[in-house]
C-alpha cells in the first residue's frame, strides 16, 4: 500500500485550469476518475493528512500509484471527458449505477423505407426511435397489439418481410388489419410513413389530437349512414383508450420529465427514476448500486445524471433526455450539466427540484419506491445463508475472534439532553434478528449527558443477570447439545449464555465503558467491539486506530444492520417514555384525575396523539373516567396543543444520534 507522498505532484505543477484526473495503482490500472473546475484545487486536497481524509477517499489515495490529468476548455468538456474515461476504464472507486437486467425499448426503424416497430433491449442503435424504457415486455406489448389495429404499420421481421414480398401474399397480420401490408404494396411508402409518423406522435404523448380525430370521424361516417366503418372506427377508439389506460395521467398534457430519487445508508444507494412524457408514466426503472465515495445526495445526483444522459448522442438527445429533469437534490454543476443536456438534446433542459403540486407528490412516489427497493434489497441480502455465513466469518478474521460470533448483542444509548435516557439491546443469531429476545433499559443510576457511563450502567445490568441466571440454572442433556433451563419450571434460560460478540453504537469510550463494565464482573472472555456511526468505523478496546473494513464487506453490512437495529429499537422507546411524560405532565391540572386513573387513561389509549384524536365519549368510555372529566381532560389536551403551537420552539437534539426530536 503506498504512501500519497510518494507520488505526489511537485508544487505549482497542477494547473488550475478545468480538467480530468486519473488515479492508477501500481499495476497501472485506472482506480478513479474525476473532474475540477481547478485542477490544482482538487487534486491537493487528496494529498492532506490521511487521517483527515474521508475512509473510502484515504483507502483509494493509498491503493492509487499515480496520477494524471488532462486540461480541458470548459466545465462541459470536462464532464464529456469523464464520462468517457469512466466507461473506458471502469475505476472500481467511482459510483457505477448500474442495472441488474437491461429493460426493454420500444424501437422503431425510421432509418428504413418500411419503418417497423419492435420490442427490443441493451444498446440503441442509430437510425431507430425510442421510447421508453418500460418495466415490463409483456406490457409494452400488450400496447403495441392494441394500438396496431389504429395504427397498421409493419411491425414483422427482415426475414418475414422478405419472404411475404416474394410470395405476394402478406403474413397472418395483413389479413386481420394490423398491418397495411406495404411488402405486397397495398400501400405506398409515403402513405406506410404518415402510418409511422402518427405512431411516434401518438408515443411522444401527443394522444388528445388523435382521440379527438378519430371521434370526428366515426360520428361522421354514422352521419352518412356507413355504420360499418363506424363500428371499426369506435373499435379503433376503444383500442386507443385501452392503452392509454395502461399508463397512469399523473400531471398536465404534454409534460415531459424524468423524476429521479434516492435512498440511500453509508453502504449502498437505490436509484429509482420514473419516464413521464405526455403527463403519463412511459416506464421505470430502479436498481441498487455501492457507495463509493463520501459525497452526499448532491453528488450522487450529479454522476447519476452523468451515468445516465452521458453517453446520449446528438441524434437520440431529443427522444432520451426530456425537458425536465427533477431530483432530489440540486447536483453540485447542474449549471454545467443543464448545459451539457441542452447541446445534446437540441433545446433547453432544466434541472430542478420540485417544491409543490404534482410533481413534488409524483417526485415524493418515486422515493417511496426507492426506499422500498433498498429495503427488499436488503431482506433478501440478510435471508440469503451463504451471505451470512460469510459475513459471521469476516467478522471472525477482521476482529481476530476465536469463534465464529453466531450470537450478537447490541446496544445503544438515546437521551434527550439529558432527560429520559433509555438504552436497548438487539439480539442477532446466526445472521438474524432474534426479536422476541431484544430487551429496552431505563437509565436511572447516571445524571445528564453521559453516554459513556449509560454504556457501562446497561452493560453492567445485562451481564449481572447473565451471571444471576447462571447460577440459579440447571444443565439438562437435549437433542441439540447442554441447556440451561430454570429448576423450577423446566424452562430454558434465555439470558444465561453469553453472546460471542457484544456490539455497542460509538467510538472508543463507549467500547472502553463496555470493557470496564465486564471486567468488574470478571467477564474477560466476551469479545467486545464498536461501531461509530459518521465514518463506520470498527473500534476495538484499547486499540489507537480503527479496524477498517472493506466496503463491499458482507461483515461490516452485517455490523452496521445491528447497529442500526439497536438506534431504530432506542428511538422507538425514548418516543414512547417522552409521549406518556408529556400526557401526564398535561393532565396533572384536571381535577378528579389521580395518578391510578391516569395510567388507566394511558394504557387505554397508548399514545398522546391516540388521545389528541378522541373525542369526548371516547374518553368518557374508559373505566373510571365519567362525562364530566372527560370534558377537562379533552379541554386540557386542547389547552396545551394550543400553547405548544403558539411559543417559540426551539428544535430539541438528541445528543446520543444528533438527530431532532419533534413532538408526535
Amino acid at each position: 500500500m503506498a504512501s500519497p507522498s510518494s507520488y505526489r505532484p511537485a508544487p505549482g505543477s497542477i494547473p488550475t485550469n478545468p480538467g480530468v484526473y486519473r488515479f492508477r495503482d501500481a499495476k497501472g490500472r485506472v482506480i478513479y476518475v474525476g473532474k475540477a473546475k481547478s485542477l490544482r484545487s482538487r487534486l491537493s486536497s487528496y494529498f492532506q493528512d490521511i487521517s483527515n481524509l474521508h475512509p473510502r477517499t484515504a483507502s483509494m489515495v493509498t491503493t492509487g500509484a499515480s496520477v494524471e490529468w488532462t486540461v480541458v476548455d470548459t466545465e462541459v468538456e470536462a464532464l464529456q471527458l469523464e464520462y468517457s474515461w469512466i466507461k473506458e476504464f471502469d475505476p472500481r472507486f467511482n459510483v457505477k449505477y448500474r442495472d441488474d437486467k437491461s429493460y426493454p425499448w420500444l424501437a422503431v426503424t425510421v432509418g428504413e423505407e418500411f419503418p417497423r416497430v419492435m420490442v427490443g433491449r441493451g444498446a440503441k442503435r442509430k437510425g431507430t426511435r425510442y421510447f421508453g424504457p418500460y418495466s415490463h415486455a409483456w406490457a409494452i406489448r400488450e400496447t403495441v397489439d392494441l394500438l396496431l389495429r389504429v395504427f397498421p404499420m409493419r411491425s414483422c421481421s427482415n426475414g418475414v418481410f422478405k419472404r411475404s414480398a416474394q410470395i405476394g401474399r402478406p403474413c397472418l397480420l395483413g389479413y386481420i388489419d394490423k398491418c397495411s401490408a406495404p411488402c405486397v404494396g397495398s400501400v405506398t411508402p409515403e402513405e406506410h410513413r404518415a402510418i409511422v409518423d402518427d405512431f411516434c406522435d401518438f408515443m411522444a404523448g401527443n394522444t388528445t389530437a388523435f382521440t379527438r380525430r378519430i371521434e370526428r370521424q366515426m360520428y361522421a361516417a354514422s352521419e352518412a349512414l356507413d355504420f360499418e366503418k363506424a363500428a371499426r372506427l369506435r373499435d379503433d377508439l376503444g383500442a386507443l383508450n385501452r392503452a392509454l389506460e395502461k399508463q397512469a395521467v399523473v400531471l398536465g398534457d404534454g409534460t415531459d420529465a424524468d423524476v429521479i430519487a434516492l435512498a440511500e445508508d453509508p453502504l449502498e444507494v437505490a436509484v429509482q427514476i420514473f419516464y413521464v412524457r405526455g403527463g403519463r408514466i412511459r416506464g421505470q426503472r430502479g436498481w441498487v448500486a455501492d457507495r463509493t465515495d463520501e459525497g452526499g445526495t448532491p453528488e450522487l445526483v450529479q454522476d447519476f445524471l452523468l451515468q445516465l444522459y452521458g453517453g446520449v448522442s446528438a441524434d437520440e438527445g431529443r427522444d432520451s433526455i426530456p425537458r425536465e429533469v427533477l431530483v432530489p437534490a440540486l447536483p453540485p454543476d447542474h449549471d454545467v450539466l443543464e448545459e451539457l443536456l441542452t447541446e445534446r438534446r437540441g433545446s433547453r433542459v432544466a434541472i430542478r427540484v420540485p417544491q409543490r403540486g404534482d410533481k413534488r407528490d409524483l417526485q415524493q412516489t418515486v422515493a417511496t419506491n426507492a426506499a422500498q427497493a433498498l429495503a427488499l434489497h436488503k431482506t433478501k441480502r440478510a435471508s440469503d445463508l451463504t451471505t451470512r455465513n460469510r459475513a459471521l466469518e469476516e467478522i471472525q478474521q477482521a476482529l481476530a475472534l476465536d469463534e465464529v460470533p453466531l450470537r450478537i448483542e447490541c446496544y445503544d444509548v438515546s437521551n434527550l439532553q439529558g432527560t429520559e435516557v433509555v438504552a436497548s439491546m438487539v439480539v442477532f443469531e446466526d445472521g438474524l434478528a432474534r426479536k422476541s429476545e431484544y430487551r429496552r433499559f431505563v437509565i436511572r443510576g447516571v445524571d445528564g449527558q453521559n453516554d459513556v457511563a449509560s454504556m457501562h450502567e446497561v452493560i453492567t445490568r445485562r451481564f449481572r443477570r447473565l451471571l444471576d441466571e447462571q447460577a440459579r440454572s440447571q444443565t439438562v442433556a437435549t437433542d441439540s447439545g447442554p441447556m440451561l433451563v430454570d429448576p423450577e419450571t423446566g424452562r430454558p434460560r434465555k439470558f444465561a449464555y453469553a453472546p460471542a460478540l457484544v456490539v455497542v453504537d460509538g467510538g472508543p469510550p463507549q467500547v472502553a465503558a463496555a470493557q470496564q463494565a465486564l471486567a468488574e464482573l470478571g467477564l474477560n472472555d466476551v469479545p467486545v467491539c464498536g461501531l461509530a456511526k459518521r465514518l463506520e468505523e470498527v473500534w476495538l478496546p484499547g486499540e489507537e486506530d480503527p479496524v477498517i473494513m472493506a466496503r463491499t464487506s458482507e461483515g461490516l453490512y452485517l455490523l452496521q444492520r445491528i447497529r442500526d437495529e439497536a438506534h431504530r429499537f432506542a428511538i422507538n422507546h425514548h418516543r414512547n417514555r417522552r409521549s406518556k411524560s408529556m400526557v401526564e405532565s398535561m393532565l396533572d391540572d384536571v381535577p378528579g384525575l389521580g395518578e391510578v386513573r391516569r395510567k388507566t387513561l394511558l394504557k387505554h389509549f397508548g399514545s398522546l396523539k391516540k388521545l389528541r384524536e378522541a373525542d369526548v365519549d371516547a374518553i368518557a368510555l374508559v373505566p373510571g373516567i365519567g362525562p364530566r372529566t372527560a370534558t377537562a381532560i379533552k379541554d386540557a389536551v386542547a389547552k396545551a396543543d394550543a400553547t405548544r403551537k403558539t411559543a417559540a420552539r426551539t428544535p430539541t437534539i438528541n445528543t446520543a444520534t444528533g438527530e431532532i426530536m419533534e413532538d408526535d
